[in-house]
């Protein structure tokens, strides 16, 4: 049993290449945030080597615009490491970019298409309570 958890919220009404660049890239961000959540890397039966990978388990929810507000304002107030991802993001194409449409956007009012969320298993479960698991 894991200690902390890891929570990638997207947005239901995304298409779907979209929730998937959503999730890789918040994944990325919880990574970066916390290294100690990476695990060992792989090695094949030929001797390959291939790259470490988070080493716990990473649900996926489904949400509204307004239960992602409702996700970050929990996980704000319980203190979780939040990886962010605003829908202006599409429309850029690099790194800088998106901080400067992220830091443009309203802060009360954030157009929030993910949230990926680390901390302590019970803090990250309630704020995720009452969303279902991506399907």
């Amino acid at each position: 049993m894991f200690e902390t958890k890891i929570a990638i919220i997207v947005r239901q009404d995304l298409a779907a290449w979209q929730k998937l660049n959503v999730t890789a890239f918040l994944a990325s961000g919880i990574a970066a945030a916390h290294p100690d959540c990476i695990g060992e890397a792989y090695v094949d039966a030929a001797g390959q080597r291939y790259t470490a990978m988070i080493g716990q388990p990473i649900l996926i929810f489904a949400a509204s615009l307004e239960q992602l507000q409702k996700v970050h304002r929990a996980a704000s107030e319980r203190g979780l490491t939040i990886a962010p991802y605003v829908e202006p993001m599409f429309s850029t194409g690099h790194d800088a970019a998106n901080r400067e449409v992220f830091r443009a956007s309203d802060p009360h009012n954030q157009p929030w298409v993910g949230l990926a969320l680390h901390g302590q298993r019970k803090a990250v479960d309630k704020a995720v309570k009452g969303l279902p698991l991506h399907g």
